[in-house]
């Protein structure tokens, strides 16, 4: 219940059937255009003889917004202090080291579950979802905790860099693309032979989920637990009233690093060297490739194995 009525519920959960011609003619086509701040592409129809024709789509960061129903604005930050994000996560029941990485599996299984559907939804990668990148703990942070965070930037920035990626293009955020296109031009060919599968859950993905030891959550927090929420002003991820168990122990032995997504507060110890999350594999071009996405959410519901069925958040 808690992601799907979240700013990023449509993200998550919208239904559009993608069609990898369309999706592969995108990022064979696209550029960005610095003069508008847009990504500029071409798509093919049909005119009224029959012939194939080019149309240009374009859009830029307000249209993708608009299209996902993200209910971010340009105002809203796109980082944030590492301290926060980490701080938020020990308090979800993280049980890995504060320095190392975020891993689902060290999660309990009612937090784990929602940060496996962000992952597979939001992620730009291809692989590495057991791991949660920094812009996904951040998402994930400014959602639990009910503060402003510009998802779409995110996702633009993450599309503008696959387009200048030259050989190292792939296939990324397809059904993304594919509401885009759909929002411009909903008359453009569409072929049942074209449709790209989405992989839904099966007992593999469900093991992966459940390994690890399991650490029972007392209730859940924030704006999971109530709706009404309200984030402290600082960077602080708790209210000094809170019942739950105190992180400050795990959190003093962090050691603050400068990221793409993250800051450092003033006066804090930086690292020398800032970590990188795992590159994305690059899928070859091909065109007699099939491409099989991982995302597993679908229409509000999780498919699970043996025909049985979990609301998101239910």
């Amino acid at each position: 219940m808690f992601l799907r009525e979240s700013r990023i519920g449509k993200a998550l959960t919208d239904k559009t059937i993608v069609y990898e011609s369309h999706v592969r003619r995108f990022w064979n086509s696209a550029r960005y255009e610095e003069e508008d701040k847009m990504i500029h592409l071409a798509v093919r129809k049909k005119d009224e003889n029959g012939e194939d024709v080019d149309l240009e789509i374009k859009f830029g960061v307000g249209d993708l917004r608009r299209v996902l129903e993200l209910g971010d604005s340009d105002d809203d930050p796109t980082i944030i202090p590492e301290h926060l994000s980490k701080g938020l996560w020990c308090r979800m029941g993280f049980t890995g080291h504060i320095n190392g990485k975020m891993i689902k599996t060290m999660f309990s299984h009612a937090y784990k579950f929602m940060i496996h559907c962000v992952v597979h939804a939001l992620s730009h990668m291809k692989g590495a979802y057991d791991e949660t990148s920094n812009y996904i703990m951040n998402i994930i942070t400014c959602l639990v905790l009910n503060r402003p965070y510009n998802v779409s930037k995110v996702i633009f920035e993450y599309m503008l860099e696959n387009i200048r990626a030259g050989s190292n293009k792939y296939i990324m955020y397809p059904r993304f693309i594919q509401m885009m296109i759909d929002d411009q031009f909903k008359d453009i060919p569409k072929d049942n032979g074209d449709i790209l599968g989405l992989r839904n859950m099966t007992s593999e993905t469900i093991a992966r989920l459940t390994k690890g030891t399991e650490e029972r959550a007392k209730r859940m927090i924030c704006r999971i637990n109530n709706p009404a929420y309200i984030a402290l002003e600082n960077d602080r991820w708790r209210h000094e009233n809170s019942s739950s168990d105190d992180e400050d122990e795990k959190m003093s032995q962090l050691v603050e690093k400068k990221t793409r997504w993250w800051f450092v507060r003033d006066g804090k110890r930086k690292r020398k060297r800032t970590p990188k999350t795992s590159p994305a594999v690059s899928i070859p071009k091909e065109p007699v490739l099939k491409i099989v996405v991982k995302g597993i959410v679908k229409g509000g519901v999780i498919r699970a194995f043996e025909g049985t069925t979990t609301k998101i958040g239910g």
